[in-house]
C-alpha cells in the first residue's frame, strides 16, 4: 500500500508541475499598434486641418507684424519728440503712458490669438481620436486582439501588429474634414455660498 501511495503522490505532483506548463502554453494576448500621429498628420481630416491652421497662424502672423509695425511708428514719434524738445513734460507722460497702453493690448490681443491656435489645434486632434476609436475597436475585433497601444508606447514591434494605414484609410472615409473652430470655452460656475 505504501508503493501505491507513493506512486500516487508521484503522479499527483507531476499533474501539478504540468499546470504551469499548460498555462504557459495558451496564445498570448493578440495586440495592434497605431501611430496616432500619423493617424492625425496623413488623415485627410488632418490634413484639410493643418492647411486651416496654417492659415490661421499666417493670419496671425500678419497681425504681430502689423502691431509691431504701428508700435514701433508711435515709439519713433514718441523718441523724435524728446529729441527736437516739442514733447515734454506732462504731454511726454501722457504720449508715453498711451503707448504703454496700446503695447499691453497688442500683447493680450497676440497672446489670445496664441491661445486660440493651440485650442484650434487641440480640438482638431480630438475630434480626430474621437472618430478613431471606434474603428480602432472594430479592426481589433477583426483581428482578435485584445489590446491596442499607440506607437510611442513601444519599443519594438513587428510591422504586422501595426494597422494604421487601416485606421488612415477608414478614418478619411467616416470624418473626411473636421472644424478647426473649437466650442466657446465654458465659464467656471460661480461658487454656492
Amino acid at each position: 500500500m505504501t508503493s501505491f501511495m507513493k506512486t500516487m503522490t508521484a503522479a499527483l505532483l507531476l499533474g501539478a508541475a504540468a499546470v504551469p506548463a499548460a498555462a504557459q502554453q495558451l496564445s498570448p494576448p493578440v495586440i495592434v499598434i497605431v501611430d496616432m500621429d500619423r493617424v492625425v498628420n496623413e488623415s485627410a481630416a488632418g490634413k484639410q486641418a493643418a492647411t486651416d491652421l496654417q492659415a490661421k497662424a499666417q493670419q496671425l502672423a500678419t497681425r504681430r507684424t502689423t502691431l509691431a509695425g504701428q508700435l514701433q511708428s508711435e515709439a519713433q514719434a514718441i523718441g523724435q519728440g524728446q529729441q527736437n524738445k516739442t514733447l515734454a513734460g506732462p504731454a511726454l507722460e501722457q504720449r508715453v503712458k498711451a503707448f504703454q497702453d496700446k503695447e499691453n493690448a497688442a500683447n493680450q490681443e497676440l497672446a489670445r490669438g496664441q491661445e486660440d491656435l493651440a485650442r484650434s489645434r487641440q480640438y482638431v486632434i480630438q475630434q480626430i481620436s474621437t472618430a478613431s476609436d471606434p474603428i480602432i475597436t472594430q479592426i481589433m475585433r477583426e483581428r482578435g486582439a485584445s489590446i491596442a497601444l499607440q506607437k510611442g508606447a513601444t519599443l519594438q514591434h513587428t510591422a504586422s501588429l501595426e494597422v494604421t494605414n487601416d485606421v488612415v484609410g477608414r478614418l478619411n472615409t467616416s470624418l473626411p474634414r473636421v472644424s478647426v473652430t473649437p466650442p466657446a470655452p465654458t465659464a467656471p460656475a460661480a461658487p454656492r455660498n
